[in-house]
C-alpha cells in the first residue's frame, strides 16, 4: 500500500530516467504559464500527438491571455474543434477574462491563486505552478494514480477522490523543491511512455523496475482497481444531411447541456424510416428530389451513447426551406473555415466532405 511504501526511493531515478528520455514536445520549450495551461487542458481526455497541431494553432490565433478572453465564441469553439468536452474551452476563457480583470493580464503566480481560477483544479494548478514557477505542488492526474498504485500493489480504488486527495498529500511530503516541475513531468511520461494504461508495461525501460511490486509479482494487469462506471444511457437519433447544389443546412445547439452552443445537422429524437424523412422534409416545405440512407454511426460520451441513422435528403434548391431560428443555410466552404461541428457528427460530416478540426480563421488573420 502506498501508505506504508518509501516514496522517496523514486524520485531520483525518475528524474534521472526524465532528463535522458524526456520528449521533444512545443509546450516544454519555454516555462510561459500560459502555454503551459494551454497545453495541460488540451490533454485532458486527448492524445498528445492529436494536441500538437492544435496547440499551435491556437497559440498562433491567441498568443496571450487578452486574445483568449476577447475571442468571439464561435470562433472559439471552430479552433477548439474535434478536441471534444467544449467546456473546457469556455472555462479557459471565463479564466482568461478574470486574468484580464484581476492580474493585468497575467498569470497568477500563487498555487492557490491559479486553483481559484474557473476549470482549474488540482492538478492542472499544480503543473502550472510547478513547471512555470517551480512551486513543490504535485500534480495528480490517472497517469499518476496507475504507476503509484502499481509500484505499491496499492488496491485502493483510484475513481475515488478521497484516494486522489491521499495520493496528493504523500506526494507533497517527498516532491523536490529544487526540481519540482521536472518531476511531475517525470511522473507524466512514465505513465504515457512507459507504464501505459493499455497494455502490457514497458518494464525493461523502467526506472522504478528495481522498485516495482507489480513488476516482482508479475500482478501489473490487476493494478490499478478502478470502479465500474455507470451505465450509459441509450439515445437513438436521425441525422439529415439536408443539400442543394451550393448549400447544406446547419443549426446552433441551444446554449444550455450536452455540446452547448456548437452546430449540427438536423434531426430528430428515434430512427425514423424513409416515410418518416419524407414527411420530416415535407413539413420543411422541401420537395425531395433524393432521399439517400447513410451510414449508421455511433459515439460515446460519458453518461450517454448516441446510435445514429443518418439520411442524405437532396434538394433542387433550399431558398423555399422553412428554417428554424436556429438554422442557417450555409456553403460547406463557409462550415469549413467558421462553424465548429463536434466529432459526433464526423462520419456525416465526412459524407459532406466537411473535414472538422480545420479552423479557417487562422489563415484569414
Amino acid at each position: 500500500m502506498l501508505d506504508n511504501f518509501n516514496l522517496e526511493k523514486l524520485v531520483s531515478p525518475a528524474l534521472g530516467w526524465y532528463k535522458k528520455n524526456k520528449r521533444d514536445l512545443p509546450w516544454r520549450k519555454d516555462k510561459n504559464p500560459y502555454h503551459i495551461w494551454v497545453s495541460e487542458i488540451m490533454l485532458q481526455q486527448t492524445r498528445v500527438e492529436a494536441v500538437k497541431g492544435y496547440y499551435e494553432r491556437f497559440l498562433h490565433r491567441l498568443p496571450t491571455i487578452l486574445d483568449l478572453a476577447s475571442c468571439p465564441e464561435d470562433e472559439l469553439l471552430k479552433l477548439w474543434e474535434g478536441l471534444g468536452y467544449y467546456n473546457r474551452v469556455r472555462n479557459m476563457q471565463r479564466a482568461a477574462k478574470v486574468m484580464v480583470e484581476n492580474y493585468e493580464g497575467g498569470f497568477p503566480k500563487s498555487y492557490e491563486e491559479i486553483l481559484s481560477l474557473p476549470g482549474i483544479g488540482n492538478y492542472t494548478a499544480g503543473a502550472i505552478s510547478s513547471i512555470a514557477f517551480g512551486l513543490p505542488h504535485p500534480a495528480v492526474d490517472g497517469n499518476v494514480l496507475r504507476i503509484l498504485c502499481r509500484v505499491a500493489e496499492d488496491d485502493s480504488d483510484i475513481k475515488k477522490e478521497s484516494v486522489k486527495k491521499a495520493v496528493q498529500d504523500l506526494l507533497s511530503t517527498i516532491i523536490p523543491k529544487d526540481a519540482s516541475g521536472d518531476f511531475n513531468q517525470a511522473l507524466m511520461e512514465i505513465g504515457a511512455c512507459i507504464c501505459v494504461p493499455n497494455g502490457q508495461p514497458l518494464c525493461d525501460s523502467c526506472p522504478w523496475k528495481a522498485h516495482c511490486l507489480t513488476h516482482k509479482h508479475k500482478t501489473y494487469d490487476i493494478y490499478p482497481v478502478k470502479s465500474k462506471p455507470a451505465k450509459r444511457r441509450i439515445e437513438e437519433r436521425t441525422v439529415f444531411l439536408i443539400m442543394d447544389g451550393k448549400d447544406i443546412i446547419i443549426q446552433k445547439r441551444p446554449s444550455k447541456g450536452l455540446l452547448a452552443g456548437l452546430y449540427e445537422f438536423p434531426g430528430a429524437e428515434g430512427h425514423l424510416n424513409r416515410k418518416d424523412v419524407v414527411s420530416f422534409a415535407r413539413e420543411k416545405g422541401l420537395d425531395p428530389v433524393l432521399i439517400e440512407a447513410l451510414p449508421d454511426a455511433k459515439h460515446i460520451f460519458s453518461h450517454v451513447e448516441w446510435r445514429m441513422k443518418g439520411y442524405l435528403v437532396r434538394v433542387a434548391d433550399l431558398s423555399d426551406a422553412t428554417i428554424d431560428p436556429e438554422s442557417i443555410l450555409v456553403t460547406k466552404e463557409k462550415i469549413q473555415k467558421e462553424y465548429a461541428i463536434p466529432s459526433a457528427f464526423e462520419t456525416y460530416a465526412n459524407i459532406a466532405q466537411i473535414e472538422l478540426g480545420k479552423s479557417g480563421f487562422l489563415n484569414q488573420k
